[in-house]
């Protein structure tokens, strides 16, 4: 609440002289201008021309007199000064948006949300969340990014996106995480790529190629698992997304680690099969995740959300699922 009342106090109450008085419009040009690297996007952005971000920036800087933005550069590089505005800026503009959050019902509050999932959740159960997202918060517009788990990360890292749901695989203090659910992923290849029926021990792994995603959490864990084993599979295929992982296996041209569930009509089809390994692969854990210090409830809420819709037991499932206790 102290946070809040001084919020309040920069904003309204110390608006009792001409040289003293500094709003959130000023805040968010200089916010905008250097998270989007120029005057012209901060003022699309704020759906303004780019003078008046110009004259908001020399507002801010007239009432404290001192430059913010180093004039002798062609870049909109800030000064010192101009460095402790931005952070007094995205602290008061994040506080300002909680205590948003905190008084409004959720189906009026409206703001952007930069989710980023991998191709499983998009393949699988985004429709859902998507679906329920919308049901609470009608008037939030979802932004989302699709990748890699690795960059997923640093996205998160760099404030471009919101929430993140990844394997769990990122375990430290810089990010909170919220289980959401887990999926059963297996050794899989062409029908007749592997020419035994007995169940194979992991070091024979070794003797085929290995197809991995690039910069996917899931590898990384599976890395993990394998050597806790005292098993190192040295030769393997990169690709750099999940549906050319799918591809490079029906082509016969190695075995890879998928999940099983919602790949059962393509076992079913014969374009794929599964292969029995001793000892099996733990499931995989998925989480939320986001920054340890967001605050947001709404982040908070999405990811709540998140564990209620999670289901990789099927490809590209109906919205409707919501209403069937999902």
């Amino acid at each position: 609440m102290n946070s809040l009342l001084s919020l309040f106090s920069i904003h309204i109450g110390l608006a009792r002289g001409p040289r003293t008085m500094m709003t959130f419009k000023q805040l968010e040009a200089i916010y905008w201008v250097v998270r989007l690297g120029g005057f012209a996007k901060a003022a699309e952005k704020l759906h303004t021309t780019q003078s008046a971000v110009s004259k908001r920036i020399q507002e801010l800087e007239a009432l404290f007199d001192t430059p913010l933005f180093d004039r002798s550069l062609r870049t909109s590089r800030l000064t010192e000064k101009g460095e402790e505005m931005l952070a007094v800026a995205k602290r008061l503009l994040e506080q300002r948006d909680l205590a948003v959050e905190q008084f409004q019902k959720p189906e009026v509050v409206e703001r952007q949300f930069r989710l980023g999932i991998t191709e499983l959740t998009a393949m699988t159960w985004l429709p859902k969340l998507v679906a329920r997202i919308r049901a609470f918060y009608p008037k939030v517009t979802i932004r989302p990014a699709v990748d890699a788990s690795f960059a997923l990360r640093d996205k998160l890292l760099a404030d471009e996106l919101d929430l993140a749901i990844v394997p769990d695989a990122f375990r430290e203090p810089r990010f909170a995480v919220h289980p959401v659910g887990t999926v059963e992923v297996v050794w899989m290849c062409k029908p007749g790529f592997v020419q035994t029926r007995r169940p194979l021990r992991l070091h024979e792994l070794g003797k085929y190629p290995l197809l991995l995603q690039t910069q996917s959490a899931t590898n990384m864990v599976l890395d993990r698992w394998l050597e806790s084993q005292g098993v190192r599979l040295t030769s393997s295929i990169s690709s750099n997304n999940m549906l050319a992982q799918i591809g490079m296996t029906v082509s016969g041209l190695g075995i890879t680690y998928l999940p099983l569930q919602c790949l059962k009509p393509m076992i079913e089809s014969g374009m794929l099969a599964t292969i029995k390994v001793t000892p099996s692969a733990p499931d995989m854990s998925y989480v939320a995740m986001y920054r340890s210090e967001q605050r947001s409830t709404l982040v908070k809420s999405i990811a709540m959300l998140a564990q209620e819709c999670c289901d990789f037991s099927s490809m590209f499932q109906r919205e409707e699922a919501i209403d069937q206790g999902k």
